[in-house]
């Protein structure tokens, strides 16, 4: 009976220790992954310069935890090789100088920033109001052109070309005058204000200048534009 009890317990012991040997040497790999996956997000984190307004989250791929590394006795160094631009997927080359290895680490980087985007479908001719645009967290890969933060910057504008629910609303979309507008044309003096009419000759937002002809005299003139279908000259 005591053999018995004591082989059981010889059992555990030794159970016990094969369970623990069997967690280090697992843990051993996970950690230096976990070490080389942190060295290539810090690389990335300190070449990337914070939004003022919106956020970033960068990732490093989970790497094969079949992979064996030489615990490095040096810091562990990051490069990024060649010309790559610091949005989407980035490639992080990680390597240990004094066990002479490396591996290259893919990072992705989401940078996100906040972006005016039409609410609804909005077709040729529309007018943007509160009601059919927002602002919305857009990630920056996918922007191309000039696009709006704020919505107070584009309401009265005229869509030109079909913007889809959901679409970034970017500057060519848009605008405040459209070529071939009827406007008014407001020009000024110290103490003296002439109001007419006139025609657009081209597209432009608030503070552009273009080009605008006169109804009556028909005589062409530059003008800013002030607001919706107003434009401003001094003479």
């Amino acid at each position: 009976m005591i053999t018995h009890r004591y082989l059981h317990l010889v059992c555990l012991v030794i159970g016990s220790l094969l369970l623990i040997f069997s967690v280090n040497i697992h843990a051993t790999p996970i950690s230096q992954h976990n070490l080389i996956q942190k060295t290539a997000t810090d690389l990335v984190k300190h070449s990337i310069t914070e939004p003022e307004f919106g956020s970033i989250n960068i990732t490093a791929a989970t790497l094969d935890t079949r992979l064996r590394f030489t615990p490095c006795s040096s810091p562990l160094t990051a490069t990024l090789p060649g010309k790559q631009t610091l949005s989407g997927n980035v490639t992080v080359l990680v390597q240990c100088n004094s066990e002479d290895w490396q591996i290259y680490v893919p990072v992705n980087v989401q940078q996100t920033l906040p972006q005016v985007i039409a609410t609804t479908h909005l077709g040729r001719g529309a007018l943007l109001s509160a009601a059919n645009i927002k602002v919305a967290m857009i990630e920056n890969r996918f922007q191309r052109g000039v696009s709006f933060t704020d919505p107070q910057q584009i309401i009265g504008s005229k869509v030109k070309r079909t913007v889809k629910a959901g679409d970034v609303i970017q500057a060519n979309d848009i605008c405040l005058v459209c070529r071939n507008d009827s406007v008014l044309i407001r020009a000024s003096q110290t103490g003296l204000a002439i109001v007419t009419t006139g025609k657009a000759l081209s597209d432009g937002a608030i503070g552009d200048e273009i080009r605008v002809q006169n109804s009556k005299s028909k005589r062409i003139i530059d003008g800013v534009i002030t607001a919706v279908g107003e434009v401003s000259v001094k003479y």
